[in-house]
């Protein structure tokens, strides 16, 4: 086979166009050709689809995935590798990529599933049956006992979480997880592995709280009683809070919820509707640090794999990802994902 398939975004409110490209003829030093085996779709898709956030187009959207090499340009990869890889590809030679530990915000940043068709071989996102891999992305061989529904989001949350909790106050014996959807489960699976006793997930829909309990949390509705509950429970105020919600209305009770001294990690407010309403004495009083966190570096997603590996076996990862629809299918994946019936659903080509 010489040519991939893709599924190409026009622009909002237009459906997807089921289009065959040839495949590159040649590859260029340090690229990998991957013939992708699954995909999931993530959320912030749904905000590109919707208009929400902007992508340029024509392109191929989609950034978690799996798949085996098909050629390599790269030494260390071969035919029939199992792979996953990176969502930014970096320069590796810019202040962000050598001096600030930040290789996610590399001043010539290539992300996949958002850059234009017509941006190097156009095979650049994961709704596709192929995918080209730069020189600058870090691709990871993936152990055959790791199944391809576990591996496929890590790349997006799984990588984020772990970048968001690599560092931990000391001490840190109790957490609270404002979300409860993919980002929150792995965040209680997450602490609890790296040893936090009680971590408290709170969220306004009984639904996305069922399945806190199986990863470790202790489920919190939002409701009046949440605050005094999470206070007692915690002996006045937790170590640290995380905050995957997405929505800056849960930032006073993150505020509120914190033993002075504690830390807040903001990882979910990805878009600008999230104007706070917070004083700084309220910060100052409270002597807590805040740190804000978007995406990861090459180092968080081959933690995230590991952590895949040891626990696989205990807690049900699977669960969390929709059996695969059609790669053609991919607009029905996406009103799948709408519904929140799935916090992954998974496409397969």
């Amino acid at each position: 086979m010489n040519s991939a398939r893709i599924q190409l975004f026009q622009g909002p409110g237009r459906p997807f166009e089921s289009r065959t490209v040839p495949l590159p003829d040649r590859l260029h030093p340090g690229e990998i050709l991957v013939e992708i085996s699954l995909a999931t779709v993530c959320g912030s898709d749904l905000h590109t689809v919707s208009g929400r956030r902007g992508a340029p187009t024509p392109c191929v959207l989609g950034h978690e995935a799996i798949g085996r090499v098909v050629a390599s340009e790269r030494p260390g990869f071969t035919e029939g590798q199992r792979v996953t890889w990176t969502l930014a590809d970096s320069c590796g030679e810019c202040p962000a990529c050598t001096e600030w530990a930040l290789p996610q915000k590399c001043l010539r940043l290539f992300k996949y599933g958002h850059a234009a068709l017509n941006d190097g071989s156009g095979l650049n996102g994961c709704y596709a049956s192929h995918i080209v891999l730069r020189p600058g992305t870090f691709v990871l061989p993936v152990p055959d006992g790791l199944k391809d529904a576990l591996v496929a989001p890590a790349n997006c949350a799984l990588a984020t979480i772990v970048n968001a909790l690599e560092s931990l106050p000391v001490p840190c014996a109790t957490a609270l997880v404002q979300g409860g959807g993919l980002l929150g489960l792995y965040a209680c699976a997450w602490l609890r592995f790296r040893g936090v006793e009680r971590v408290f997930c709170t969220d306004l829909s009984a639904e996305r709280l069922s399945m806190v309990a199986e990863f470790g949390g202790i489920a919190m509705p939002a409701d009046a009683q949440m605050k005094k509950r999470i206070l007692e429970e915690s002996g006045g105020g937790v170590d640290l809070a995380l905050e995957v919600a997405g929505t800056a209305a849960v930032i006073p009770d993150g505020i509120a919820l914190l033993r002075p001294g504690g830390t807040y990690v903001w990882a979910g407010m990805v878009h600008p509707q999230t104007a706070l309403d917070l004083t700084g004495e309220a910060v100052l009083r409270k002597c807590l640090t805040i740190r804000g966190v978007h995406n990861y570096a090459p180092r968080h997603l081959g933690i995230g794999l590991d952590f895949l590996a040891a626990m696989q076996d205990r807690l049900p990862f699977e669960k969390l990802v929709s059996p695969p629809l059609p790669l053609a299918a991919l607009d029905e994946a996406l009103r799948l994902t709408e519904s929140r019936r799935w916090l992954r659903v998974s496409i397969t080509p």
